[in-house]
Order: structure tokens, then sequence, then C-alpha cells
């Protein structure tokens, strides 16, 4: 899977909130980094990064970014090397043999829900619960229909159904300004899409993908609490599924999910509803840390454990 983290077009969402991004190659390796802030000093990020065809690639990749971070003053790197030659399973031992050590917490999901698209789509729809398969089927019957659009101006339809659903729910949703320059950045240049559900006209859910070169992403989605019984967000997605099909894709990363283990885990109710749609769990290695400057980063260390022993 080609993640979208590691993509072009997230250095420039990442460029066009501020940010200074580095891109770099080898032979059978890259990476996106992001250049991060942090109470130890500047962080080297690479989300969902570095790529890498092989061990040896990987180690290559490591290189060039402590390089970087030596050359930017950097006091880590920060990766989550979710497609660098190895699986989730051998990466502990791996990456601890490399001075790497775990992060504090993980800046990405570990476990992920995919749906893979390859085949007929009827094959897709055979492996959702069957209420998915009949309200996609039928829920036009109820006057309901569906558009997809690549207008930033239409980010304040989810932006509306977020605001809603954050005072319904209590959670706080990213800011208005941080999805503005998403939909800025990413639909103009047909990397993302809005898929929008209507009743006679009127909006009422909405979903906001990413799309790398194999891979769609489920990023964001809301739906009006007024129209809640007709259950317009399962056919919201699958609909989204269908057209990803239809442009080739061979994937739809529905994003995070809880761990089976924990039942009362915060996600674990979107988790129910992304397991609904068939697919298969996906575990990555997580976040890990590579100290540059140890100094600096033990002390960050020092100072953490000693502020959530206060707490």
């Amino acid at each position: 899977m080609d993640h979208f983290l590691q993509t072009s077009a997230w250095a420039d969402v990442q460029r066009s909130l501020g940010r200074r991004v580095h891109e770099q190659s080898g032979p059978g390796w890259s990476f996106l980094a992001i250049e991060e802030k942090n109470p130890a000093g500047k962080v080297i990020y690479a989300p969902y990064g570095p790529m890498a065809d092989s061990v040896e690639a990987f180690d290559a990749a490591t290189a060039a970014l402590v390089a970087l971070a030596k050359e930017e003053r950097a006091v880590f790197v920060r990766m989550e090397p979710v497609s660098a030659g190895f699986s989730a399973s051998d990466a502990g031992p791996l990456l601890r043999a490399r001075g790497l050590q775990p992060a504090p917490a993980n800046q990405q999901p570990e476990l992920s829900w995919i749906v893979d698209l390859e085949g007929d789509f009827k094959d897709v729809l055979a492996g959702m619960k069957p209420t998915n398969r009949n309200l996609y089927r039928n829920i036009h019957k109820k006057g309901v229909t569906f558009r997809a659009s690549q207008d930033p101006a239409d980010i304040s339809v989810l932006l509306h159904f977020l605001h809603l659903t954050a005072a319904r729910n209590g959670f706080k949703p990213q800011s208005d300004e941080y999805l503005t320059s998403v939909a800025q950045s990413l639909l103009p240049a047909g990397a993302g899409t809005l898929f929008i559900a209507e009743l006679k006209g009127e909006p009422i859910a909405a979903a906001f993908a990413y799309d790398s070169s194999d891979t769609r992403v489920y990023a964001h989605a809301a739906l009006d609490d007024t129209h809640r019984k007709l259950s317009a967000g399962i056919p919201l997605l699958v609909t989204l599924m269908a057209d990803a099909k239809d442009k080739g894709l061979k994937h739809v990363d529905l994003w995070g999910v809880a761990p089976e283990d924990q039942p009362d885990h915060k996600w674990a109710g979107f988790t129910a509803f992304k397991k609904s749609f068939g697919g298969r769990e996906v575990s990555y290695p997580g976040t890990w840390d590579l100290p540059v400057n140890k100094l600096r980063y033990g002390a960050y260390q020092l100072a953490r454990k000693v502020r959530d022993r206060l707490r």
C-alpha cells in the first residue's frame, strides 16, 4: 500500500499550513519528513515512514534521516516504518537493535482496517453486513442521493456536520482552518474528494477522503442527527468505496480501530461500524524515536516521567 502521509500531496498540505517539509529518496527507499516542535526541541517526523523495500534500504533511509536531523539541529527523529522491509511483529527487536525506542505515544493509529477492492465490486459488497448492502441498494427509494465534489467551498458542509456532532458527543474536532486548508490543497489537485449525501437536495451527511496512488483513506465524516434514522453514513461510505474502485484504486483504508481485547477503548464504537463493511485488520509497528542529541533527548524523557508521576 502507498500510504497517503508519505505522498507529495500530503507534503503540499503541510507546506500550505506553513510547515517545513523534507523529501528524499534513494535506491529502494524514500521519505517525507516534517519539522515539528517538541518540549525537547526540534523533531524530524516521518509519518508512516520511511518507506523501504528491504531492511538494507530502511537502514539507508534511517541514515539519511539522521543526517537531516543533524543538519537541521533536531534533537531526535520520529518515525513509523509501516512499509520498510519488515513486519510489525519483527519490528521491536529490529528497531531497538538500531538504537530506536518506542515514542511516549503513537502519533498515528497502530491498527487500521482495510477493505480490498480487487475483483468485482459485488465481492466487496458480499463481504459487508446485509444491512449495509441493502441500504446502499435501496436508500434512493427514500429520496437520498449522493454526489462527489472537488470544490473546496463544499468543505463547509462537512464542517457544519462536524460542529453538530462535536456538540452532541462532546469531542473537539480539528479546526475549521486546518480542514479548510487541507481541502484547498487536496481537492483542486484531485488528491481528495468530498462525498455528500443529500435528501431532496439538502445535505444530510458528508465524508472527506484522501487518495494515494493505490489507496483511498476515509479521513473525516459526520452527519445531521435530524436524519439519523436514514443511516445515510453507511451508503455514503459504500459510495466512496465504489468510486475508489471505479478510479482503479486497490484499497480503502478506514483508518484506526481499537484492539479486539479492549472493548472499552474510545474507538470501540467506530471500530464496530468500520468492521461492518468487511475487510481486514492491519497492524503497524507504532511510533519510534531515534535520539540524535542523546543528552537533550534523555532530559526530555526524564522530564516526562517526573511529570507523569506528579499527575
